[in-house]
């Protein structure tokens, strides 16, 4: 990539914004409506997203859902399409209905590391004062062509979503429905990544906020928010049948407490007892941190230890992100 076209891609940059709908209203630790022009920019585009897929096909950051998901599907994704198609034919292929193809971790890759931080200095002061200081931004693209979905699911980071291209309905459940997903189930993804218990009924639906976003639209969520979005084939037109979103996403000092205090509860919770959640009390919060932190760097040890044992594997363990 030339040094004149680096030059034009951050020219773009500086000119672009995001803003909330509510300033004096917006807060990290609600869901909240927002807008921006990030959409113009030249890396959101598709043939420079192509270009994006290829560099991070060989890191396995590219990620396929298998035909006929739903809403309610586990949110499975393979690193190699289910057809076997190379990345070339994939975007070639892109307008084709139900067409799907996720970008992971696009942070890797500089130039998008770059936008990636310039979209969050839009909010970094109201962060910085709510949550203190920002650290492992990452950004998740999903490009697909309707009918397409994304699976119920939450995260541990915090999410600014942006639509870049097409539309979509987003639902998002606030982080604290502890009917849609109990505290047990969000422990349970926090501590060993695991989504088996979280699982969309038909009747959470009409508890969650639903967004109908097209570009120029965006949502923030907090960690653990429940999500999933869809789109409909009514809604293209023809050189219009991409739907393009992207989830910037990072944590912070509040999340990272949250899991450890999700971390010594899950302990507590196999002892037969009922701990309370994170963000219910501040005092037994600050006793408990610390003790989660201890609790997770232990476990993350341990099983590194016995993977290889258990496993027959290689041992090269990982804890799962934000998890202590």
């Amino acid at each position: 990539m030339g040094a004149s076209h680096i030059d034009k891609m951050s020219s773009t940059i500086s000119e672009c914004r995001m803003w909330v709908d509510d300033p004096a209203g917006f807060s990290t630790g609600k869901v909240g409506r927002l807008h921006h022009d990030y959409h113009r920019h030249p890396l959101f585009q598709l043939p420079e997203l192509e270009a994006l897929a290829k560099e991070l096909s060989p890191l396995k950051q590219c990620r396929f859902v298998r035909p006929g998901i739903t809403q309610g599907s586990a949110f499975a994704h393979d690193s190699v399409p289910p057809d076997g198609r190379s990345i070339e034919d994939v975007f070639r292929r892109i307008e084709e209905p139900g067409s799907w193809i996720a970008l992971y971790d696009v942070e890797v890759i500089p130039r998008y590391k770059e936008l990636l931080d310039h979209i969050l200095g839009n909010v970094r002061e109201v962060i910085k004062r709510e949550q203190g200081e920002m650290f492992q931004v990452t950004g998740f693209i999903f490009i697909s062509a309707p009918p397409s979905v994304t699976p119920f699911h939450i995260d541990r980071e915090n999410n600014f979503w942006l639509m870049l291209h097409g539309r979509k309905v987003l639902n998002v459940w606030d982080h604290s429905d502890r009917t849609v997903v109990p505290i047990e189930s969000v422990e349970d993804f926090i501590v060993a990544h695991s989504l088996r218990k979280v699982r969309l009924k038909d009747e959470y639906r009409s508890r969650s906020h639903e967004f109908d976003v097209r570009a120029g639209d965006g949502v923030y969520f907090p960690s653990t928010s429940p999500h999933m979005t869809r789109s409909d084939p009514e809604w293209t037109s023809p050189g219009d049948r991409v739907a393009i979103s992207i989830g910037v996403n990072f944590y912070t000092p509040v999340t990272r407490r949250a899991a450890q205090v999700h971390q010594i509860n899950r302990v507590l919770r196999k002892c037969g007892l009922s701990p309370e959640g994170p963000g219910q009390s501040a005092a037994l919060d600050a006793i408990k941190a610390p003790i989660g932190k201890v609790t997770g760097i232990a476990r993350s040890q341990l099983a590194r230890v016995l993977r290889p044992i258990l496993h027959r594997g290689t041992g090269n363990y990982k804890p799962p992100t934000g998890s202590y």
